[in-house]
């Protein structure tokens, strides 16, 4: 609700949907911003071609002749105009000084998206860094609004998949509006700018996405992997090797294939890595495939084996990628203990230790010919 006064030519902004001081009968509002005029405005002057090259002539602010429509409409009848009234959100940010009630204002208004954005990066840098418990009250609040979207599109789409929504020919997909900023939002133009500064200290720039992080598993939102990422990056970047190992040991960071994938390519820098990305592919218990493909790659073949044996997947491996992986190794004696085993998976399953057609290791018999013996081939057994 906008109030003017045209005797001291202000005006001044009340927000009836935020929550007011309550004396047991009446809602006490207080208003928003500090009295502002309403932004001059030049009215161009009317009449024959030859004179239009007049400049414009200043319109009469808080004139008596207005006639004023809710909720935003001025009629001027003395200048026969019509005007529809806005308020710029941008000159705002810098009037209401508390971001909190500044985040309240905004997410109720139509166009609010960019501006939040916008508010969300100055109080991440100087010099108007805000202290982090104010950004963790506006992740809250956003990430408020972030939730009761999801709650709503969840529950229209299990409405629409249980077949009620024949039944209810009023029941309308939520809309998604501005003040929804989800964490691709967040990501792309706050988070990911913000690590790339350099004069933000590497401690507040990791307790900024934590923070972050915390108010997405307060409110029970999945946190997208792509933000746990960002976390490792900064880790690596500022050569926090210890903070990231501690993060994965206490589950700071969620499990997942992509951070599992990500850690196996920090190995060089930091070895340690590779058994914790091991550890949380093990974790996932969906990633047993994934698991033996790293194993192999780094040649630990002998290690694959054991724990596809573990999980009783022996009988249905490929041999010839085992194979593939222990010739790759160089190491003839592991060679021999891998083809053994397949030998004797062969004649478990088949009664004949020899490899069919379909599984392509014919390469990989000769080569054993060639360096043990035929000799040293197994031998059917019959019983």
């Amino acid at each position: 609700i906008l109030i003017s006064s045209s005797q001291l030519q202000t005006s001044v902004i009340f927000d009836i949907k935020l929550k007011g001081e309550f004396d047991g009968s009446t809602t006490i509002h207080q208003f928003i911003l500090p009295p502002r005029s309403i932004q001059p405005y030049q009215i161009p002057v009317a009449g024959p071609a030859s004179v239009t090259s007049q400049s414009p002539v200043p319109c009469k602010l808080y004139s008596s002749s207005w006639i004023v429509f809710q909720p935003d409409i001025i009629i001027s009848a003395s200048e026969g105009y019509l005007w529809s009234l806005q308020v710029k959100l941008e000159p705002v940010v810098n009037l209401l000084l508390d971001k909190g009630k500044l985040m309240d204002f905004l997410l109720q208004r139509k166009e609010c998206k960019m501006v939040i954005l916008s508010v969300c990066s100055q109080m991440l840098s100087e010099p108007e860094r805000g202290s982090l418990s104010v950004i963790a009250t506006v992740f809250d609040k956003l990430n408020h609004e972030y939730k009761k979207y999801l709650e709503a599109e969840q529950s229209y789409t299990m409405v629409v998949e249980a077949g009620l929504s024949r039944s209810n020919p009023l029941l309308k997909r939520p809309v998604r509006t501005q003040a929804v900023i989800d964490q691709s939002d967040m990501y792309t133009h706050v988070l990911s700018v913000f690590t790339e500064k350099k004069e933000a200290h590497h401690k507040f720039t990791i307790a900024v996405l934590m923070e972050y992080i915390r108010s997405l598993n307060q409110f029970q939102i999945a946190v997208q992997h792509y933000l746990y990422e960002l976390v490792i990056k900064t880790l690596v970047q500022h050569n926090l090797f210890y903070m990231l190992h501690q993060f994965l040991q206490y589950h700071v960071l969620s499990d997942s294939k992509p951070l599992a994938c990500l850690l196996l390519s920090l190995e060089s820098i930091y070895p340690p890595a590779h058994q914790l990305s091991l550890d949380m592919l093990k974790r996932l218990s969906t990633a047993n495939d994934e698991i033996v493909e790293v194993l192999l790659s780094k040649h630990q073949v002998l290690a694959a084996l054991r724990f596809i044996r573990g999980i009783g997947g022996h009988d249905s491996i490929s041999a010839r990628k085992f194979l593939d992986a222990a010739k790759q190794a160089e190491d003839d004696m592991l060679f021999y203990t891998i083809f053994r085993f397949f030998e004797q998976r062969n004649q478990r399953l088949r009664g004949n230790p020899s490899f069919t057609p379909g599984e392509h290791c014919e390469e990989h018999v000769t080569f054993f010919k060639q360096v043990f013996g035929e000799q040293a081939l197994m031998k059917p057994t019959t019983f």
